[in-house]
Order: C-alpha cells, then sequence, then structure tokens
C-alpha cells in the first residue's frame, strides 16, 4: 500500500495559517456574545428597544453559527474539506457578522445626537481594529469584515451636507488604509513564522531520520559483523582441520594418493566457501560504494527467460521441481548482467525452497513496465518478514547457518542491484502457499542494433612475472602457483629484492607485475607498480591484490585503472585476471 505523497512547502504554510486563523478568532467571538448589550444600553434612547433585541438575538445566532463551524473544524481537521473550504466558510460567516455589527453604524447615526455618532464611531474603530491580530492570518477575512463593518457609516456619512461628516468620511477613508497597511504587515509577519514553524519541524523530522538511520545502520552493522564473523571462521576452522590431519599423516610416512586426494577436495570445499563469502561482501562493498558500473541496452526478455530457464532446467529435474516458464516477447531496458544476477538469485531461492513444489518464471505488465516474477509453491514467508529477507545474513530457514544453503547475501546484493539500476525489487508472499519475487523493468522499443562480436582470442602464452608481497607465504603460495602453470617468476617483498633478482638473471622482458597493495614501509602497490615500470622503462601490465574492502579504499583502487582483486584470490580468477592483464587468451599456461 502506496503513502500519499507530503503536501508541498506552500500548502503546508497556508493549511497553519488557517488553522491559526480558526484559533485566534475565538476572541472575536467572545465580545460578540458580551459587547451587545453595552452598545444597546447607550443607543436605547434612540432606537427602538425590539430593533436592539432582534439585532442581539441575530448577533447571537451568528455567532453560535461560527462556534458550530469552528468546532467542526478542530474536529474533523482541515483534511475534511481542505483549507481553503474552511476558509470561505470563515470569511462568509465573518462577513455576515460585521455586516450586523455595521448596522449600528446605520441605526445609531443620529446627527441630532452627535454624542451617539462619536460613540458608534468608537464601537466600529475599536471592533475594526481589534479583529487585526485575530483576522489578518486569511487577509480576505479581514478585508471583509473592515468593508462590510464600515460600509453602512459611510452611506450614512455620504447622505448629510455638513461639513464634519466629510471629516467623518476622510476619517473611514484613514481608518482603512491604516487597519489594512497593518493586516498586511501582520499577515507578512504570521506567515514568516508558520513558514519557520514548519522548516524547523522539517529539520527537527530530517534530524531524527537520520539519528532512526544511524541506529538501525549500528544495529545492522553488529549484526553484519557477528554474522559475518561466524561464517568466517566456519570454512577456516574447517580448513585447519583438514591440514592438520594432512601434515599428520605425512608425519607418519607417505601418504596414499587417494586419502591425499580426499583431504584435498575437502580443503578445497572449505576454500571455495571462504572465497564465496568474502566475495559476497566485496560485492556489497562494491554496490555501497559506487563501483559497479552499469551499462543499459535493450534486451529480448523471451529470449533472456529461455536462456535462465535452460540453465536452470537440470538443477530443477534434479531436485524434482517442475519449472515452467511464460515469458513475452517484449524489449526491456536494463543492464543484462545485472539484471541476470538478480533473476539468479531469485530463482535459486527458489529451487532451494521448493523441494516439493513447483516454480514458474513469469511477467506481467506494470503501466509502462514489466514486472518479472520468480514463482514458487514453497512454505512462503510470515509479513513480517517480507522486508527482512532483503537484509545482510537473513535466512529465514537456515538458522543453523549451513553453508552448503548459501550465506545470506543474496538478496541483500538484489536489493542493491535493484537500487542501481532504478528497478523496484519485492516479495509477496502467503504462508503455506508460496511466494513470488519480482523485479519491475521499463518497456523499450525493440532492438535495431546487432550485439558487438566477441574479442578474438590469441593463443595461450608463457610469461614472465613478477610478484610482489610483503607477507613471505603468500608470496611462496604465488610463486609455486605461478611456476606451476609454467611462467617464469620473480618473487620479493619489496621492489628492491625485486629489482636485484631481476637483474641476477639477465633482466628479460617483463609482461606482467602482481602486486599486494598493502606493503612493507607504507608503500602502496600502485607505488611499487610505478616503480618497476620506470626501472624497467616502460609501463607494465598489472594485478593489484588487495584484502581490503572499505568502500573508500575500493574507490581508491577502482581509480587506477588496473585490474583489483579481492583475498582470497581462486585460481582460476587469478588465470582470468592475467589473460585479460596481459592479452593472452585461452586458458593461460598450465593445468591444474
Amino acid at each position: 500500500m502506496e503513502t500519499p505523497a507530503p503536501a508541498g512547502r506552500e500548502e503546508r504554510v497556508q493549511a497553519g495559517l488557517i488553522d491559526l486563523l480558526f484559533r485566534q478568532s475565538r476572541a472575536i467571538l467572545l465580545a460578540n456574545f458580551v459587547i451587545p448589550w453595552p452598545v444597546a444600553y447607550v443607543l436605547r434612547e434612540a432606537v427602538p428597544g425590539q430593533q436592539l433585541l432582534a439585532w442581539i438575538g441575530a448577533i447571537y445566532a451568528l455567532t453560535g453559527a461560527r462556534l458550530l463551524v469552528s468546532r467542526s473544524y478542530f474536529r474533523r481537521g482541515a483534511a475534511a474539506a481542505g483549507p481553503l473550504v474552511w476558509a470561505h466558510r470563515f470569511t462568509l460567516l465573518s462577513i455576515l457578522s460585521s455586516l450586523l455589527w455595521g448596522v449600528i453604524g446605520w441605526i445609531g447615526f443620529v446627527p441630532e445626537q452627535p454624542h451617539l455618532i462619536a460613540f458608534v464611531c468608537i464601537v466600529l474603530t475599536g471592533m475594526s481594529g481589534g479583529a487585526v491580530p485575530s483576522l489578518s492570518a486569511y487577509p480576505p477575512a479581514y478585508a471583509g469584515l473592515l468593508i462590510a463593518m464600515q460600509l453602512p457609516f459611510v452611506l450614512r456619512c455620504l447622505q448629510q451636507e455638513e461639513a464634519i461628516y466629510s471629516v467623518y468620511l476622510v476619517f473611514a477613508a484613514c481608518l482603512l488604509g491604516v487597519y489594512l497597511y497593518y493586516s498586511l504587515v501582520t499577515y507578512r509577519a504570521l506567515r514568516e513564522t508558520v513558514s519557520l514553524r514548519f522548516e524547523n519541524l522539517a529539520l527537527v523530522e530530517g534530524l531524527e531520520r537520520e539519528r532512526d538511520r544511524a541506529t538501525a545502520a549500528d544495529r545492522a552493522k553488529t549484526r553484519f559483523l557477528a554474522a559475518a564473523s561466524h561464517d568466517l571462521r566456519q570454512p577456516i576452522h574447517a580448513a585447519a582441520l583438514f591440514t592438520a590431519s594432512l601434515a599428520t599423516l605425512a608425519r607418519r610416512g607417505d601418504v596414499a594418493a587417494a586419502a591425499a586426494k580426499g583431504i584435498a577436495g575437502k580443503l578445497e570445499a572449505a576454500l571455495a566457501s571462504l572465497d564465496g563469502l568474502l566475495h559476497g561482501l566485496v560485492d556489497v562493498s562494491r554496490l555501497d560504494a559506487g563501483l559497479v558500473p552499469v551499462s543499459r541496452r535493450p534486451i529480448h526478455l523471451r529470449r533472456m527467460l529461455d536462456d535462465l530457464g535452460e540453465e536452470y532446467a537440470p538443477q530443477a529435474r534434479e531436485r524434482g521441481i517442475p519449472l515452467r516458464l511464460a515469458a513475452s516477447d517484449a524489449w526491456i531496458e536494463s543492464d543484462p548482467i545485472l539484471l541476470k544476477r538478480i533473476l539468479d538469485n531469485f530463482l535459486s531461492n527458489a529451487l532451494r525452497h521448493a523441494p516439493a513444489g513447483r516454480v514458474l518464471i513469469g511477467c506481467r505488465r506494470r503501466g509502462d513496465a514489466l514486472e518479472i516474477q520468480i514463482v514458487d509453491t514453497g512454505p512462503g514467508i510470515p509479513a513480517g518478514q517480507l522486508q527482512t529477507v532483503f537484509e545482510e545474513f537473513t535466512q529465514l530457514d537456515n538458522p543453523q547457518r549451513d553453508r552448503e544453503q548459501g550465506l545470506g547475501l543474496g538478496l541483500a546484493i538484489v536489493r542493491r542491484l535493484g537500487e542501481l539500476l532504478g528497478h523496484k525489487v519485492g516479495l509477496n508472499s502467503v504462508p503455506g502457499r508460496g511466494s513470488t519475487f519480482w523485479v519491475r523493468v521499463p518497456v523499450t522499443a525493440t532492438a535495431t542494433t546487432n550485439p558487438a562480436p566477441g574479442p578474438v582470442l590469441a593463443p595461450s602464452a608463457t610469461l614472465c612475472i613478477m610478484a610482489l608481497d610483503d607477507d613471505a607465504q603468500i608470496l611462496d603460495g604465488l610463486a609455486i602457483l605461478l611456476a606451476a602453470w609454467g611462467h617464469e617468476v620473480f618473487a620479493g617483498q619489496d621492489v628492491e629484492e625485486l629489482r636485484r633478482r631481476h637483474a641476477v638473471a639477465g633482466g628479460p622482458p617483463i609482461d606482467l607485475v602482481i602486486a599486494d597493495y598493502r606493503l612493507a614501509g607504507g608503500m602502496s602497490g600502485s607505488e611499487a607498480i610505478a616503480r618497476l615500470s620506470g626501472y624497467l622503462g616502460h609501463a607494465v601490465p598489472a594485478l593489484i591484490v588487495t584484502g581490503d574492502t572499505s568502500p573508500e579504499r575500493l574507490r581508491e583502487l577502482t581509480a587506477t585503472g588496473r585490474i583489483v582483486l579481492h583475498k582470497p584470490v581462486a585460481p582460476e580468477r587469478l588465470r582470468i585476471a592475467i589473460r585479460e592483464a596481459t592479452g593472452a587468451g585461452g586458458v593461460v599456461s598450465g593445468a591444474d
């Protein structure tokens, strides 16, 4: 359910002024009950009593109606009819009431008794001036009151020929001008006060939102670190046990090939789990840092969903889950790689959580967008947890943190990818009946361009590589792996050591530098690469390896323009990076 958009600043100020109009009019309403009696007392000898009583009764009746309107306003609120509607109701009743007060300027105008005329002037002047602070919040209301209250007296003055009445007219004109001026000044002051009040409220609301956001972020960070710490420790603990087992067997003598292969496989699985978690964390950091590039283009939806269905069909058959596709021939606009990653997460979740159900890949038109849906008939998700599943390390059906069921980062990445692409992502679910994950993508015109041909792969190559890391164990492991792949390797813990070893070997041409980002002595990998390029006399292709995943560091590394690898680096990812950096296509030399 969508909430209504907040009113604009001008509408809020106007509503505040109308509210002030109703609140400040209470003094006038009280005066309407009290002042008629002394006025009637003074006029009793010049005006018949019945007329005075009828006049008082009319004022009381109209004041009662104004009280009812005011009460209705405060009980129902301005939203019931809109601020301007209430302002118009108030103004109409105010003008009618002012006309009744103006009546005494007509019936109390007795030329034979100048003191009564002076008394009428005092009453009308006092009533007009007293209304300035009360009605200036809505200028039409005060202008209507002033004109209605003074008009009968002015008309009577115009009917007289004596010069004194011209003085009264001049006095009335000056009175109108002065009161309207002060009403305008008061209105501006009230408007500024109300505007400042709303600005202060907006600032307070903004501060409260920032406070709540900071509090939520702090809680999320604590939960995130706790879950990450647990999930990181598990594969490291398993790898340590497998390594200790292999070392124990080796100390007893030669290790049988089958035993070594079995332990190595389990060790690789533990490290693969660790690698998946760390790369998931890197993905989250890259998205938070805004370092994931977006390349939008038209996508034929049916072709994309057909490919997705074919990719996951074997997994669905293995699990015994019917996978059905209901695609559309529409064209949508998005980044195909990032959009597929969203759908991969949705579909893998559906297949994992609907072991005895069915899964449907479909789409629905939503205005000028298309909603791609992954529907499953699994156990469903309670309403109170629909948004929770998009948070990091949230796995509602995996409280024991079984790593084979994932790490709980997929949907958190989906949420960030949706924000990056500007696509709404969401979830509808009914416990016991299943869930529908969806992403809404804009529809576009049919694409007319053909995709660019892929790069031509060069033959595999043996390379001469410089490896630089101040950690001796990591450096040895990297050098051994590169040598096993058939490359010539010069390894060193600093630039000077690398230069010496390279010079001793006769200074062969270097094809690639692989450098850790944080080196001893405060030197960065970028600085080390620059020094080595200066030593070699030309710019050398390079890879930077880092274990830092902070958004600031990721931005800094991206700015170098070099390929960045995040520890732990899987061997296959290292092969691909070497090929990308050096232009050596195919599989870089060596085999597992």
